[in-house]
């Protein structure tokens, strides 16, 4: 799929909602997640949930760890993945996995070991391509048939201030991968410089994708993405969820919008 196809799915309206500052949003991202967990086990199972890194990706883990509802949620039943990651050795504080761990996963004893499931690490794998090809046979085992990923129940993206989401990066290769779920990254723009990441095509078959960004340095990127800027410009642009698509921002990132759309 290239950086310009994932328009296809524009005819989902994207929904954007504004909170007052950064805090206020992640604790409302963990919110959300609770009520999305809950409402999917209602009709179906395993729940798949794509998870984010980033300031306030993090911050809503943690608040997802210390919500009140958070045990309402069967975890034998919800699979966590990652929408891209650092190719660094495991452990390593830099690693999205590792600061998932702490602020979420090690509180949360009924979520099975098995259930989570990380891109693999730099002592796992020797190249960002074999962790990918890696991590695609991972997902192609959790996916229904004749799908090379399962249909994400949520997928979480950051975005930077450059409009970037996952590793997919303006004017990077990687916006025009095609025909595999994952790719790995080199000269990434943002430190460290080697990744893998979740493609477009991947992205794509979530039934929801939900984008988390606060800070003023983020309003332009924003409103680019918004206003219907170049996928490969502003890889924002081209994300969307096969049902719904939200936009969570603070009002920072707002930047002049003037009002937010029903939530």
């Amino acid at each position: 799929m290239s950086a310009t196809q994932p328009e296809a799915h524009a005819a989902h309206a994207r929904l954007v909602v504004v909170h007052p500052d950064a805090g206020v949003l992640a604790e409302a991202v963990a919110s959300r997640l609770v009520t999305r967990l809950l409402d999917v086990q209602s009709v179906r199972r395993p729940v798949h949930v794509v998870l984010t890194g980033g300031t306030v990706g993090i911050a809503s883990l943690a608040a997802l760890a210390r919500h009140p509802a958070r045990d309402a949620v069967d975890w034998t039943g919800v699979h966590l993945w990652w929408g891209d990651e650092r190719f660094l050795a495991s452990g390593d504080g830099e690693r999205n996995e590792t600061q998932a761990r702490d602020a979420l996963l090690d509180h949360l004893p009924q979520l099975p070991a098995e259930n989570v499931h990380p891109m693999p690490s730099a002592d796992a794998a020797a190249t960002p391509e074999e962790s990918a090809a890696a991590y695609a046979s991972t997902l192609a085992e959790h996916a229904p048939a004749g799908a090379a990923v399962p249909e994400f129940d949520v997928l979480l993206l950051g975005m930077g201030p450059d409009g970037h989401v996952a590793s997919l990066f303006p004017g990077h290769p990687g916006l025009d991968v095609q025909g595999v779920p994952t790719a790995g990254v080199h000269g990434s723009p943002k430190p460290p410089p080697e990744r893998v990441t979740l493609t477009f095509e991947a992205i794509a078959r979530a039934r929801q994708v939900w984008v988390v960004a606060a800070g003023a340095e983020k309003a332009p990127a924003v409103a680019a993405a918004l206003g219907g800027a170049p996928a490969r410009e502003t890889p924002a642009a081209a994300v969307a969820g096969t049902e719904r698509t939200l936009w969570l921002i603070d009002v920072a990132a707002a930047g002049d919008r003037a009002e937010a759309d029903p939530a």
